[in-house]
């Protein structure tokens, strides 16, 4: 048996999320069952995501029940195996959750991706090669559906979601304008990722003033947008958006304290003939190989170099998590654990 230390919902958050609403507990692993083998996680991811199964509403999946460990995903090693498929020593991603180590039953469908650390880093399978770089690929691709030239835009876009979506598009000969948080953000996505413009948010705060900046940014107008955040940038969006312009919803972090966000002018969609829709990516596994090997390429070649947040150490998870829903990580938002 090995001790485990776990970070657990505690209670609901009432408006916004803080750290007591999570609770850390240590209990011993427990011994295996055939068919399950014992991860150690290295890396543990942090996402948006995750606030919104904290709340106990309607959703588009199951929220996250009180006591029991917080979902995430997770990139670690297999050290201990009763199943013929994995050995100790092989690196793995799974969803082992807010802790240093799980039991995964291996035969389940999914349950756990066997990964190659050759030219790919371990943490990026959490990221730009996971499941973020996955929902970047299958909104542009599937969505969007751009053609080379047309201008596409991205909120959040410093982040793994986003940083993957710039690369993405640009290989598919796109103009790439990303929406971020603060000049380094900004600089870094068009310095280093190669976008052809980027728009501080925290420099336009209203509608007018993004709808400006958009205006400059996009001066042939916007045919497709990942949307990550919500509130005035996708007023702002909308006013600019070109006729026949597609909008892959995939989330609304501005609306993530249960407050409703409200659209100023939702009859530009129809005046527009605009695609707007929403999508879960894990509902959409039959992608996951051909998006996975794009991205793998991209950050194998250097075409997408991602950025990191890391936080260290288990117990750091709930502060992270806040900073992440408040956009103070760059990047990827990860737990380093061991």
């Amino acid at each position: 048996m090995t001790q485990n230390t776990q970070i657990l919902l505690d209670n609901r958050p009432v408006g916004e999320a803080t750290v007591g609403n999570f609770k850390a507990v240590t209990t011993d692993t427990p011994a295996l069952q055939d068919g399950q083998v014992l991860v150690r996680h290295h890396f543990l991811s942090l996402d948006p995501y995750m606030r919104g199964r904290m709340n106990d509403s309607k959703s588009y999946a199951a929220s996250q029940p009180l006591g029991e460990v917080m979902i995430g995903g997770t990139a670690g090693e297999v050290v201990e195996s009763r199943h013929p498929k994995y050995q100790p020593g092989d690196l793995v991603v799974g969803m082992g959750g807010w802790q240093q180590y799980s039991v995964v039953n291996a035969a389940e469908p999914g349950a756990l991706r066997k990964v190659d650390t050759t030219h790919v880093p371990l943490s990026h399978y959490l990221g730009a090669v996971g499941m973020p770089g996955v929902t970047a690929w299958y909104g542009l691709v599937k969505i969007i559906e751009p053609k080379a030239g047309e201008t596409v835009v991205v909120s959040a876009a410093s982040g793994a979601v986003g940083s993957a979506f710039g690369a993405l598009a640009k290989a598919r000969g796109c103009r790439v304008v990303g929406i971020a948080g603060g000049p380094d953000k900004c600089k870094y996505l068009t310095d280093e990722l190669g976008f052809d413009a980027a728009i501080d948010h925290r420099a336009h705060p209203d509608l007018k003033s993004m709808s400006q900046a958009l205006k400059a940014a996009c001066p042939n107008g916007i045919d497709g947008y990942f949307e990550n955040v919500g509130g005035h940038i996708l007023d702002a969006v909308l006013l600019r958006a070109n006729a026949f312009a597609r909008i892959a919803v995939c989330g609304m972090i501005a609306g993530y304290d249960g407050a409703p966000l409200p659209l100023q002018n939702p009859a530009l969609i129809l005046v527009n003939r605009m695609k707007v829709q929403g999508f879960i990516v894990s509902e959409h596994m039959e992608v996951w190989p051909e998006a996975l090997k794009e991205l793998g390429t991209l950050v194998g070649t250097g075409k997408l170099r991602p950025r990191e947040s890391v936080a260290l150490g288990i117990e750091s998870a709930p502060e992270a998590f806040l900073g992440l829903l408040k956009g103070k990580n760059f990047g990827k938002q990860l737990v380093k654990l061991i």
